[in-house]
């Protein structure tokens, strides 16, 4: 029986996701590459099938989405070839380098947060547990830095005397985020009411329709509270966005360090309480550091000016 590209991919899934890798993006693009590859009845992964494949213009097509694609079939024939030579693999850049640029975050500062919480209070419809959801929500996420999608996940049985249960977040992992004191003295306010809410859904936050609103649905209250609020002109493309609030929060963590802090040491704690896999990722935030990056100037010039050592 003939193996085909399906089912090397059901297999790499797997395996990956073993490892903590979710990869729901992938499946979908090798699931596609599978169906082209069969329909000229390949079982193996042939470089020209794959480029065609990659470059093929489609309705979510663009230059630096082609390369995507490419670079995910790249990585998965790696794998095959391992096994099976008959596998070819693609050139990686055969269609460019993969221009990914992080966007430069929107900082929002206390001031800016608390018009964008008090904007929340107008949120319908009235009567609703939903001004409050929407207050406290934002509210929370600006106080700990979570993800959107982690407070959005958080349920009743997260909350716990040590501070939040964070499950299942990137690459499955799990972790404890503690809370200041005034961050949990306002969501047991929050609490009041949500236990009130006559509903099965054991999340944290709900709306009017006693179920937890949908990332995609947080994505669309956000630009209009900001927009109440004075911080995003009305059907501006342009941030801040939910995820801003995160941003900033990193940021501050940053920028409020007591003189004499070895910021390293702390970008490994702030790493681990963000839920970052690699702290690399935290290291991208040093980039929207003013107070930081000009420390970090002014050093480099006293040290070229003083002829000290560079360590």
């Amino acid at each position: 029986m003939t193996t085909t590209i399906r089912h090397h991919i059901a297999r790499y899934l797997e395996i990956n996701r073993s490892l903590g890798y979710r990869f729901e993006q992938h499946e979908e693009l090798l699931r596609r590459f599978a169906r082209f590859a069969e329909a000229r009845n390949e079982t193996h992964v042939r470089s020209e099938t794959a480029l065609e494949w990659a470059s093929a213009s489609g309705t979510a097509s663009s230059s630096t989405y082609q390369v995507a694609k490419l670079r995910v079939l790249h990585d998965f024939a790696v794998w095959l070839h391992a096994e099976d030579d008959r596998h070819e693999i693609p050139p990686r850049d055969a269609l460019g380098p993969l221009n990914r640029q992080r966007p430069q975050p929107h900082l929002m500062s206390v001031a800016d947060i608390g018009k964008l919480l008090t904007a929340a209070w107008s949120m319908g419809p009235p009567g609703t547990i939903a001004p409050l959801t929407w207050h406290y929500l934002f509210g929370l996420i600006a106080a700990t830095g979570l993800r959107t999608g982690e407070a959005l996940a958080l349920t009743l049985d997260d909350i716990t005397p040590d501070g939040l249960v964070i499950r299942e977040a990137k690459f499955g992992k799990t972790r404890l985020v503690a809370l200041h004191p005034t961050s949990l003295d306002a969501l047991n306010v929050y609490l009041e009411a949500r236990l009130e809410e006559t509903t099965r859904d054991r999340h944290v936050f709900v709306i009017a329709t006693g179920r937890t609103p949908s990332l995609d649905h947080v994505n669309r209250v956000f630009p209009t509270l900001a927009e109440r609020a004075g911080l995003r002109s009305p059907g501006a493309a342009r941030r801040p966005t939910a995820r801003s609030l995160r941003h900033s929060f990193a940021v501050r963590s940053l920028e409020e360090l007591a003189p004499g802090t070895k910021p390293d040491r702390h970008m490994l704690a702030l790493a681990t309480y963000l839920g970052h896999v690699d702290v690399t990722s935290s290291y991208w935030y040093l980039e929207a550091t003013p107070v930081l990056l000009r420390g970090i100037a002014e050093a480099a010039e006293h040290a070229h000016a003083t002829g000290a050592s560079h360590d």
